[in-house]
């Protein structure tokens, strides 16, 4: 009785089960599709009619890779055989294309296919559901975009860095091509003017980006200044405030035809759409933005305007923010970019590295920690780490002045007690000069004072020296998991020219991590209580996956006790020798016979390290140094060549005299050697070393890969 009482429930019962499943395939608003063992088509429904916009007739006993002449007909045959053979399921597989319903849009359909098998097991072919999910997509990208933006766009208080970054994001999601013109004097920090902006504009370019390489199609590069004419869709954007939005471009109208160069790029790259979005935040009127297509096949229409509208009013509001703080900040960020808080990590940088930069209280004044990581000859890197004396943004300039100062000494390849010596004896020399410009409320202090710590480490042999001028010594987290602080001899505070430095050698396994840090990390609240040295060692030694999280256990062991008045810097490198492979060395002899030995070694080492292009070159190089060496120089000679993130070629004798670049005259039989070396090499020089010296260059090749 309860079945006969439910609506319909006679109906269902009397009909047969091929009725009910006719009923459900051609009434599912899905559009389902079902293919024989050859993978064709036998039958599909309403639905897949409508989205194909083909009637059954048409499409039954074809393949889908006749129905999609493409790549993705393609991809969609061979998932459909993978799931034929195997009987995987292939669950919402997405895939993108255009159809006769359709011709001039792209849909993106989300597929699930699974094999159709008879009671007995025969297989019987494949049934594919499809659901158009183009306008999800559209949302999904949109979203995605949105979000890109919120992290990308307004990283920098820089004006046009924040222009690129409007670029970056919306090419080539959005645009094939995005320019951003800003109104002469923005990028500067002049005041932008109020509202609309009418009559004749003058903007200059501040970033722009292309699909093509060099992006040939501009007419005007960064940088430029341009004036657009009232009756130009650009000005009028401007005058009105108006976003313009042209579908289909009429390169035959007139504002084009005033610009003939302009109208020529646009012909040559075939753009067919434009987008032009007043740059507006707040009250002010910053520039344009303008969006054009022509390898992306659909015109712009009012979703895209829309996006394009929100990615230009983020970027609007950041550009504001930056030409304020570029206006009310100039003298500031000039020092501030000379030093660099965060330090001058190398990009790509040899040496795994994480770092933090912990800011005092507003209250207690910007102080003068600083790090510095700098790239030396011979696959060896320096880290530096310091905090000079004072507050405020003398003590930043100081640091900064430090820092250059130290950059400049280690392209001399000095070891780090040679390098904190000679900086020492320049501090001390500037010590009785006192600052020209300070704030009424700063006292008066002396020229740069403070601590130093320079570590170097030698990725070839694994070996790394120390040397500290008054600073912490720097902690060393082995791959088992022990921290423990370098045992090492601090000379005295810079600017004293008291005692000469004492440098500390330390072998390093590899995947150790070398910890730099200065005192405001370990220093706590309570003065009588001491430094917290063994909060930092605690945390180091946590066993953290990324050099990042370690930074982050780190700092959350000292942040409770730590003493916000006072800023601090921690530093984390992980130690990485490069594999044996990556060095050949080879003992020469004062023969003059052993250049054509060391041009053949050569030859057959960068043969075996895939750079055989770079064999030419390198040949020179190594025959005019090894040529050098043994007519200047004295034995024992070595030659050694390093594959690292780029090729390094030494030449090594025991003599210290060191070759000069000359201009030889015409009638000199030599002194071109070292003049076509720098003509080769991207940079070359002279390190010394215990016995000797050795000559360097440095070539770029492409990089090792990430299992080297």
């Amino acid at each position: 009785m309860h079945e006969h009482g439910r609506p319909g429930a006679a109906g269902l019962h009397g009909a047969t089960t091929a009725e009910v499943l006719d009923s459900v395939f051609q009434g599912t608003p899905n559009g389902l599709a079902v293919y024989d063992t050859e993978l064709r088509l036998v039958r599909v429904n309403a639905a897949l009619e409508r989205i194909l916009d083909a009637p059954a007739a048409e499409v039954l006993g074809r393949r889908v890779e006749e129905l999609f002449a493409n790549a993705e007909g393609e991809r969609m045959a061979a998932r459909l055989s993978a799931v034929l053979h195997t009987g995987a399921r292939v669950i919402t597989t997405e895939h993108r294309g255009r159809t006769a319903a359709d011709p001039d849009h792209d849909h993106v359909w989300a597929i699930t296919s699974f094999r159709l098998t008879a009671a007995d097991g025969r297989v019987l072919g494949v049934a594919s559901a499809v659901v158009d999910v183009t306008e999800r997509d559209h949302a999904r990208e949109r979203l995605l975009a949105l979000k890109e933006a919120a992290d990308r766009i307004g990283s920098t208080l820089d004006v046009t860095r924040t222009a690129e970054e409007l670029t970056e994001v919306a090419v080539p999601r959005l645009a094939d091509f995005v320019a951003v013109d800003l109104l002469d004097g923005v990028a500067s920090g002049a005041p932008a003017p109020l509202g609309p902006v009418s009559g004749t504009a003058v903007l200059r370019r501040a970033a722009l980006r292309s699909v093509t390489p060099e992006a040939p199609e501009a007419t005007v590069r960064p940088g430029t200044v341009m004036t657009y004419h009232p009756s130009t869709p650009y000005a009028r954007c401007l005058a009105s405030g108006q976003s313009l939005l042209v579908p289909v471009l009429d390169l035959a109208a007139d504002w084009v035809a005033q610009d003939p160069l302009r109208a020529a790029k646009m012909l040559e790259a075939g753009t067919h759409s434009l987008i032009s979005v007043p740059l507006k935040a707040r009250t002010v009127t910053l520039g344009l933005a303008h969006f054009y297509r022509w390898r992306l096949p659909g015109p712009f229409d009012q979703e895209d305007l829309a996006l394009a509208q929100d990615l230009v009013g983020r970027a609007a509001v950041s550009i504001d923010n930056a030409r304020r703080y570029t206006e009310e900040h100039r003298a500031a960020l000039t020092l501030q970019r000379s030093l660099l808080l965060r330090g001058n990590v190398p990009d790509p940088s040899p040496l795994e590295t994480a770092h933090r930069y912990l800011p005092a209280e507003a209250h207690a004044g910007v102080g003068g920690d600083w790090f510095d990581v700098i790239q030396l000859s011979g696959a060896r890197v320096a880290l530096v780490v310091g905090d000079v004396t004072g507050r405020g943004i003398h003590a930043v300039a100081r640091a900064g002045r430090l820092r250059t100062a130290i950059r400049t000494l280690a392209t001399q390849d000095l070891p780090p007690d040679e390098l904190l010596w000679r900086l020492d004896a320049l501090v001390h020399r500037q010590i009785d000069t006192p600052t020209a410009i300070r704030t009424p409320d700063e006292p008066e202090t002396p020229g740069i004072s403070g601590t130093c710590l320079c570590l170097v480490y030698d990725r070839v042999t694994g070996r790394a020296t120390v040397a500290s001028a008054g600073h912490p010594p720097p902690v060393v987290v082995r791959p088992d998991g022990s921290a423990r602080p370098v045992d090492l001899t601090p000379g005295p505070p810079l600017g004293l020219a008291m005692l000469p430095f004492e440098a500390t050698d330390l072998d390093l396994p590899d995947g150790s991590v070398i910890a730099l840090w200065t005192d405001g990390l370990v220093k706590v609240r309570e003065p009588e209580r001491g430094l917290d040295v063994p909060g930092l060692l605690a945390g180091l030694a946590s066993r953290a996956g990324t050099l990042d999280e370690l930074c982050r256990t780190v700092v959350d062991a000292t942040l409770k006790s730590r003493d916000p008045g006072d800023d601090a810097v921690l530093v984390l490198v992980r130690t990485r020798v490069l594999p044996p492979d990556r060095v050949a060395t080879w003992d020469l002899s004062a023969d003059p016979a052993e250049v054509s030995h060391a041009r053949a070694e050569t030859a057959r080492q960068l043969s075996s390290w895939g750079l055989e292009e770079a064999v030419p070159s390198t040949e020179l190089i190594v025959s005019e140094l090894v040529t050098n060496a043994i007519r200047h120089g004295r034995e024992p000679f070595r030659l050694r060549l390093i594959r690292d993130g780029s090729l390094i070629c030494e030449v090594s004798d025991s003599s210290s005299t060191s070759p000069h670049l000359r201009d030889a005259a015409d009638t000199d039989e030599g002194g071109r050697g070292l003049f076509l070396v720098a003509q080769l090499a991207d940079n070359w020089g002279t390190r010394y070393i215990p016995r000797g010296k050795t000559i360097w260059a440095e070539q770029s090749v492409p990089a090792v890969g990430t299992d080297d």
